[in-house]
Protein backbone atom coordinates (compact mmCIF):
# COMPACT_ATOMS: atom_id res chain seq x y z
CA UNK A 1 0.00 0.00 0.00
CA UNK A 2 1.42 3.47 -1.01
CA UNK A 3 -0.38 6.53 0.45
CA UNK A 4 0.53 9.40 -2.08
CA UNK A 5 -1.21 13.28 -2.12
CA UNK A 6 -1.59 16.05 -4.58
CA UNK A 7 -0.44 18.95 -3.34
CA UNK A 8 0.36 22.98 -4.73
CA UNK A 9 1.03 25.45 -3.13
CA UNK A 10 -1.37 27.46 -5.75
CA UNK A 11 -4.64 26.93 -5.88
CA UNK A 12 -7.08 26.11 -8.62
CA UNK A 13 -4.74 24.16 -10.77
CA UNK A 14 -7.29 21.08 -10.77
CA UNK A 15 -5.70 18.92 -8.23
CA UNK A 16 -9.32 17.36 -6.73
CA UNK A 17 -10.39 16.67 -10.87
CA UNK A 18 -6.82 14.85 -10.93
CA UNK A 19 -7.13 12.91 -7.90
CA UNK A 20 -10.97 12.05 -8.73
CA UNK A 21 -9.74 10.59 -12.04
CA UNK A 22 -6.69 9.00 -11.21
CA UNK A 23 -8.58 7.01 -8.19
CA UNK A 24 -11.08 6.12 -10.51
CA UNK A 25 -8.60 4.77 -13.70
CA UNK A 26 -6.41 3.08 -11.28
CA UNK A 27 -9.91 1.19 -10.05
CA UNK A 28 -11.23 0.20 -13.19
CA UNK A 29 -7.63 -1.02 -13.55
CA UNK A 30 -7.92 -3.64 -10.47
CA UNK A 31 -6.60 -1.47 -8.30
CA UNK A 32 -7.76 -1.01 -5.00
CA UNK A 33 -8.08 3.07 -3.75
CA UNK A 34 -9.36 5.29 -0.91
CA UNK A 35 -9.70 8.32 -1.78
CA UNK A 36 -9.70 10.50 1.24
CA UNK A 37 -10.49 14.24 1.12
CA UNK A 38 -8.51 16.77 3.43
CA UNK A 39 -9.45 19.38 2.14
CA UNK A 40 -11.50 21.48 3.71
CA UNK A 41 -13.30 22.73 0.32
CA UNK A 42 -13.84 19.42 -0.14
CA UNK A 43 -14.25 19.34 -3.93
CA UNK A 44 -13.04 15.90 -4.04
CA UNK A 45 -16.34 14.32 -1.64
CA UNK A 46 -18.70 16.37 -3.94
CA UNK A 47 -16.81 14.64 -7.19
CA UNK A 48 -17.81 11.46 -5.53
CA UNK A 49 -20.82 11.71 -3.52
CA UNK A 50 -24.33 13.24 -3.26
CA UNK A 51 -24.37 16.68 -1.45
CA UNK A 52 -27.68 15.29 0.10
CA UNK A 53 -26.00 12.22 1.71
CA UNK A 54 -22.81 14.65 2.57
CA UNK A 55 -24.72 16.77 4.16
CA UNK A 56 -26.98 14.14 6.41
CA UNK A 57 -23.62 12.74 7.39
CA UNK A 58 -22.40 16.02 8.38
CA UNK A 59 -25.14 16.97 9.94
CA UNK A 60 -25.08 13.54 11.82
CA UNK A 61 -22.26 14.35 13.23
CA UNK A 62 -22.22 17.99 14.47
CA UNK A 63 -22.46 17.17 18.16
CA UNK A 64 -19.33 15.22 17.68
CA UNK A 65 -17.46 17.90 16.11
CA UNK A 66 -18.24 20.82 19.16
CA UNK A 67 -17.22 18.11 22.11
CA UNK A 68 -16.76 14.26 21.01
CA UNK A 69 -17.35 12.84 24.93
CA UNK A 70 -19.72 14.79 25.47
CA UNK A 71 -22.11 14.09 22.42
CA UNK A 72 -20.60 9.73 22.71
CA UNK A 73 -21.63 10.25 26.64
CA UNK A 74 -25.27 11.67 25.68
CA UNK A 75 -26.45 9.03 23.33
CA UNK A 76 -27.10 5.09 24.08
CA UNK A 77 -23.89 2.54 23.60
CA UNK A 78 -26.65 1.14 20.74
CA UNK A 79 -26.98 4.35 19.04
CA UNK A 80 -23.16 5.36 18.72
CA UNK A 81 -22.53 2.09 17.84
CA UNK A 82 -25.53 2.47 14.92
CA UNK A 83 -23.68 5.91 14.32
CA UNK A 84 -20.12 4.22 13.62
CA UNK A 85 -21.94 1.54 11.68
CA UNK A 86 -22.82 4.36 8.80
CA UNK A 87 -20.00 6.26 6.81
CA UNK A 88 -18.12 9.56 8.77
CA UNK A 89 -15.66 11.96 7.49
CA UNK A 90 -12.15 12.30 8.16
CA UNK A 91 -12.86 15.07 10.65
CA UNK A 92 -14.97 12.53 12.93
CA UNK A 93 -12.11 9.50 12.64
CA UNK A 94 -9.47 12.45 14.10
CA UNK A 95 -11.97 14.02 16.52
CA UNK A 96 -11.18 11.64 19.10
CA UNK A 97 -7.48 12.66 18.70
CA UNK A 98 -7.94 16.26 18.45
CA UNK A 99 -9.97 15.80 21.48
CA UNK A 100 -7.22 13.91 23.40
CA UNK A 101 -9.95 11.14 24.37
CA UNK A 102 -9.34 7.34 22.99
CA UNK A 103 -9.52 6.08 19.59
CA UNK A 104 -12.54 4.29 18.44
CA UNK A 105 -13.88 1.22 19.37
CA UNK A 106 -14.20 0.59 15.58
CA UNK A 107 -13.65 2.02 12.22
CA UNK A 108 -16.80 3.59 10.50
CA UNK A 109 -17.15 2.03 6.54
CA UNK A 110 -15.93 4.08 4.15
CA UNK A 111 -18.21 5.16 1.22
CA UNK A 112 -18.10 2.78 -2.38
CA UNK A 113 -18.16 4.97 -5.21
CA UNK A 114 -17.37 2.24 -7.25
CA UNK A 115 -16.16 -1.35 -7.85
CA UNK A 116 -12.57 -1.00 -5.77
CA UNK A 117 -12.95 3.06 -5.17
CA UNK A 118 -14.16 3.96 -1.95
CA UNK A 119 -14.48 7.49 -0.26
CA UNK A 120 -13.37 9.45 3.30
CA UNK A 121 -15.39 12.27 2.99
CA UNK A 122 -14.36 15.51 3.86
CA UNK A 123 -15.57 18.40 6.16
CA UNK A 124 -15.08 22.05 6.14
CA UNK A 125 -14.39 21.83 10.15
CA UNK A 126 -11.01 20.11 9.85
CA UNK A 127 -9.17 22.82 10.25
CA UNK A 128 -9.98 22.62 13.91
CA UNK A 129 -7.47 19.46 13.55
CA UNK A 130 -4.60 21.87 12.51
CA UNK A 131 -5.25 23.88 15.16
CA UNK A 132 -4.53 20.99 17.69
CA UNK A 133 -1.24 19.73 15.41
CA UNK A 134 0.00 23.75 15.77
CA UNK A 135 -0.75 23.53 19.82
CA UNK A 136 1.11 20.15 20.34
CA UNK A 137 3.89 20.47 18.08
CA UNK A 138 6.32 21.48 20.43
CA UNK A 139 5.19 18.16 22.58
CA UNK A 140 6.62 16.06 19.81
CA UNK A 141 10.07 17.02 20.81
CA UNK A 142 9.75 15.67 24.17
CA UNK A 143 7.98 12.65 22.54
CA UNK A 144 4.71 13.22 24.84
CA UNK A 145 2.39 10.70 23.84
CA UNK A 146 -0.60 12.85 22.31
CA UNK A 147 1.81 15.07 20.44
CA UNK A 148 2.94 11.96 18.53
CA UNK A 149 -0.53 10.68 18.03
CA UNK A 150 -1.87 14.15 16.75
CA UNK A 151 0.66 14.48 14.42
CA UNK A 152 0.93 10.66 13.06
CA UNK A 153 -2.75 9.85 13.13
CA UNK A 154 -3.56 10.64 9.68
CA UNK A 155 -1.14 8.01 8.15
CA UNK A 156 -2.32 5.57 11.27
CA UNK A 157 -5.93 5.72 9.65
CA UNK A 158 -4.81 5.55 6.05
CA UNK A 159 -3.36 2.24 6.91
CA UNK A 160 -5.83 0.87 9.64
CA UNK A 161 -8.38 1.67 6.44
CA UNK A 162 -5.65 -0.45 4.27
CA UNK A 163 -5.35 -3.43 6.78
CA UNK A 164 -9.22 -4.09 6.72
CA UNK A 165 -9.77 -3.35 3.06
CA UNK A 166 -6.10 -4.34 1.38
CA UNK A 167 -5.94 -1.24 -0.87
CA UNK A 168 -3.09 -0.63 -3.34
CA UNK A 169 -3.49 3.41 -2.96
CA UNK A 170 -4.61 5.55 -0.95
CA UNK A 171 -4.60 8.89 -2.44
CA UNK A 172 -5.12 12.10 -0.30
CA UNK A 173 -6.35 15.93 -1.07
CA UNK A 174 -5.07 18.64 0.04
CA UNK A 175 -5.74 22.45 0.48
CA UNK A 176 -2.79 24.68 -1.33
CA UNK A 177 -1.84 26.01 2.66
CA UNK A 178 1.78 25.42 3.43
CA UNK A 179 0.33 25.20 7.11
CA UNK A 180 0.47 22.63 10.07
CA UNK A 181 -2.04 20.33 8.36
CA UNK A 182 -0.49 20.08 4.81
CA UNK A 183 2.96 19.44 7.29
CA UNK A 184 1.32 16.58 8.65
CA UNK A 185 0.13 15.07 5.64
CA UNK A 186 3.10 15.90 3.14
CA UNK A 187 5.22 14.96 5.72
CA UNK A 188 3.91 11.46 5.96
CA UNK A 189 2.63 9.84 3.06
CA UNK A 190 4.89 7.99 0.45
CA UNK A 191 4.88 10.40 -2.46
CA UNK A 192 3.48 12.96 -3.58
CA UNK A 193 2.57 15.12 -7.06
CA UNK A 194 2.29 18.35 -8.42
CA UNK A 195 -0.34 19.33 -10.50
CA UNK A 196 0.61 22.74 -12.14
CA UNK A 197 -0.48 25.51 -14.29
CA UNK A 198 2.29 27.00 -16.56
CA UNK A 199 1.97 30.01 -14.96
CA UNK A 200 3.80 32.59 -12.74
CA UNK A 201 2.04 31.17 -9.73
CA UNK A 202 2.62 27.51 -10.46
CA UNK A 203 6.33 28.58 -10.02
CA UNK A 204 6.01 30.34 -6.87
CA UNK A 205 4.49 27.77 -5.61
CA UNK A 206 6.81 25.20 -5.87
CA UNK A 207 9.39 27.13 -5.09
CA UNK A 208 7.43 27.19 -1.55
CA UNK A 209 6.86 23.59 -1.37
CA UNK A 210 10.84 23.14 -1.97
CA UNK A 211 12.04 25.12 0.96
CA UNK A 212 8.89 24.35 2.96
CA UNK A 213 9.89 20.69 2.97
CA UNK A 214 13.19 21.43 3.52
CA UNK A 215 12.06 22.89 6.77
CA UNK A 216 9.65 20.11 7.32
CA UNK A 217 12.23 17.84 7.03
CA UNK A 218 14.35 19.19 9.41
CA UNK A 219 11.58 19.34 11.98
CA UNK A 220 11.06 15.59 11.46
CA UNK A 221 14.50 14.08 11.15
CA UNK A 222 14.72 15.99 14.28
CA UNK A 223 11.41 14.46 16.64
CA UNK A 224 12.40 11.17 15.09
CA UNK A 225 15.70 11.24 16.47
CA UNK A 226 14.69 12.50 20.00
CA UNK A 227 11.45 9.80 20.50
CA UNK A 228 12.19 6.47 21.63
CA UNK A 229 11.87 3.05 19.06
CA UNK A 230 8.40 2.40 19.52
CA UNK A 231 6.82 6.04 18.82
CA UNK A 232 9.06 5.74 15.86
CA UNK A 233 6.94 3.04 14.71
CA UNK A 234 4.24 5.31 14.05
CA UNK A 235 5.83 7.19 11.50
CA UNK A 236 6.57 6.01 7.94
CA UNK A 237 9.86 4.76 7.17
CA UNK A 238 11.31 7.66 4.73
CA UNK A 239 10.69 10.46 4.59
CA UNK A 240 7.88 11.60 1.92
CA UNK A 241 9.27 11.59 -1.79
CA UNK A 242 8.56 13.82 -4.53
CA UNK A 243 6.60 11.89 -7.44
CA UNK A 244 6.94 14.63 -10.16
CA UNK A 245 4.70 17.26 -11.76
CA UNK A 246 2.06 17.32 -14.14
CA UNK A 247 1.29 20.37 -16.16
CA UNK A 248 -2.99 20.15 -16.05
CA UNK A 249 -6.22 21.85 -17.59
CA UNK A 250 -3.54 24.29 -19.64
CA UNK A 251 -5.61 25.70 -22.51
CA UNK A 252 -4.81 24.02 -26.01
CA UNK A 253 -3.10 26.52 -28.58
CA UNK A 254 -2.08 23.76 -31.96
CA UNK A 255 1.04 24.75 -33.41
CA UNK A 256 2.31 27.11 -31.18
CA UNK A 257 4.36 24.73 -29.17
CA UNK A 258 6.01 21.98 -28.75
CA UNK A 259 3.38 20.79 -26.16
CA UNK A 260 1.01 23.13 -28.11
CA UNK A 261 0.41 25.55 -25.23
CA UNK A 262 0.82 29.00 -25.89
CA UNK A 263 4.45 30.32 -26.06
CA UNK A 264 4.25 32.51 -22.85
CA UNK A 265 2.96 28.67 -21.27
CA UNK A 266 5.31 26.90 -22.58
CA UNK A 267 8.61 29.37 -21.60
CA UNK A 268 6.62 29.01 -17.95
CA UNK A 269 6.29 25.19 -18.12
CA UNK A 270 9.96 24.54 -19.30
CA UNK A 271 11.48 26.66 -16.04
CA UNK A 272 9.61 23.89 -13.78
CA UNK A 273 11.95 21.73 -14.18
CA UNK A 274 15.22 23.75 -13.19
CA UNK A 275 12.48 25.03 -10.70
CA UNK A 276 12.82 21.24 -8.93
CA UNK A 277 16.25 20.85 -9.38
CA UNK A 278 16.76 24.02 -7.38
CA UNK A 279 14.23 24.06 -4.71
CA UNK A 280 13.21 20.57 -4.14
CA UNK A 281 16.18 18.51 -2.06
CA UNK A 282 17.88 15.47 -3.60
CA UNK A 283 16.75 13.21 -0.93
CA UNK A 284 13.23 13.95 -2.27
CA UNK A 285 13.63 13.66 -5.58
CA UNK A 286 16.82 11.21 -6.09
CA UNK A 287 14.89 7.77 -6.35
CA UNK A 288 13.66 9.35 -9.73
CA UNK A 289 15.80 9.17 -13.39
CA UNK A 290 16.77 12.57 -14.63
CA UNK A 291 13.71 11.76 -17.48
CA UNK A 292 11.46 11.93 -15.27
CA UNK A 293 12.10 14.57 -12.61
CA UNK A 294 12.42 16.51 -15.45
CA UNK A 295 8.75 15.98 -17.91
CA UNK A 296 5.84 16.20 -16.48
CA UNK A 297 3.92 12.75 -15.16
CA UNK A 298 1.91 11.34 -17.89
CA UNK A 299 3.53 13.83 -20.91
CA UNK A 300 1.02 15.55 -22.67
CA UNK A 301 -2.14 13.22 -21.51
CA UNK A 302 -3.89 15.27 -19.47
CA UNK A 303 -1.93 18.49 -19.91
CA UNK A 304 -5.06 20.00 -21.71
CA UNK A 305 -7.99 21.89 -20.36
CA UNK A 306 -11.39 19.96 -20.18
CA UNK A 307 -13.49 22.87 -20.76
CA UNK A 308 -16.68 22.06 -18.93
CA UNK A 309 -16.32 18.35 -18.53
CA UNK A 310 -15.03 18.12 -15.18
CA UNK A 311 -18.00 20.53 -14.28
CA UNK A 312 -20.06 17.38 -15.72
CA UNK A 313 -18.17 14.93 -13.72
CA UNK A 314 -18.97 16.47 -10.84
CA UNK A 315 -22.66 17.07 -11.37
CA UNK A 316 -22.86 12.89 -12.33
CA UNK A 317 -20.14 11.97 -9.78
CA UNK A 318 -18.81 9.96 -12.74
CA UNK A 319 -15.33 10.16 -14.40
CA UNK A 320 -15.69 12.05 -17.96
CA UNK A 321 -15.66 9.17 -19.92
CA UNK A 322 -18.09 7.67 -18.34
CA UNK A 323 -20.71 10.71 -18.72
CA UNK A 324 -22.21 9.35 -22.21
CA UNK A 325 -23.12 6.13 -20.44
CA UNK A 326 -24.90 7.65 -17.91
CA UNK A 327 -28.61 7.15 -17.60
CA UNK A 328 -29.33 9.76 -15.87
CA UNK A 329 -28.51 12.71 -18.25
CA UNK A 330 -30.56 15.97 -17.56
CA UNK A 331 -32.46 16.95 -20.57
CA UNK A 332 -30.32 20.44 -20.44
CA UNK A 333 -27.48 18.14 -20.83
CA UNK A 334 -27.78 15.51 -23.14
CA UNK A 335 -27.73 17.13 -26.21
CA UNK A 336 -24.18 18.58 -25.80
CA UNK A 337 -22.91 15.89 -24.06
CA UNK A 338 -23.47 13.08 -27.02
CA UNK A 339 -22.63 15.67 -29.47
CA UNK A 340 -19.04 15.07 -27.63
CA UNK A 341 -19.65 12.00 -26.85
CA UNK A 342 -16.32 11.10 -28.60
CA UNK A 343 -14.90 13.86 -26.90
CA UNK A 344 -15.80 12.36 -23.33
CA UNK A 345 -14.78 8.95 -23.66
CA UNK A 346 -11.22 9.66 -25.61
CA UNK A 347 -10.14 11.43 -22.02
CA UNK A 348 -10.40 7.10 -20.37
CA UNK A 349 -7.04 6.57 -23.02
CA UNK A 350 -5.78 9.85 -21.87
CA UNK A 351 -5.74 8.85 -18.37
CA UNK A 352 -4.42 5.55 -19.13
CA UNK A 353 -1.80 6.80 -20.02
CA UNK A 354 -1.04 9.42 -17.05
CA UNK A 355 -1.93 6.06 -14.21
CA UNK A 356 0.87 4.60 -16.25
CA UNK A 357 3.30 6.68 -15.53
CA UNK A 358 2.28 7.39 -12.00
CA UNK A 359 2.59 3.65 -11.64
CA UNK A 360 6.33 3.83 -13.10
CA UNK A 361 7.14 6.49 -10.45
CA UNK A 362 5.09 4.66 -7.70
CA UNK A 363 7.72 1.90 -8.65
CA UNK A 364 10.61 4.11 -7.71
CA UNK A 365 9.97 3.82 -3.93
CA UNK A 366 10.27 0.18 -3.88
Amino acid sequence: MKVVSLFNNKGGVGKSTLAFHLSNILAERGYKVLMIDLDPQCNLTICGMNEELLHEIWREEDLFIDDFEAAKQSKPQEEFSDILSRTRTIHFLLKPTEDGQGDLSNLPPVYPVRNNLDLIPGRLTVYQYENKISERWSGAYSGDPLSIRTITKIREVAENYSSINNYDFIIIDTSPSLGALNKVIISMVDGFIIPALPDMFSSYGIRNIGNALTNWKKEFNTIYGLISEDKRLRFPENFVRFLGYTIYNAKKYSGNSPWDLALAHYNYAQEIPAIIEQCIDIDVRGHLSQEQARNPMGGTAVMHSHNTLPNMAQKYKLPIWEIPSCPNLDAEDKGTIMGNRKIYEATRDKYIEFSDSFIERINTLN
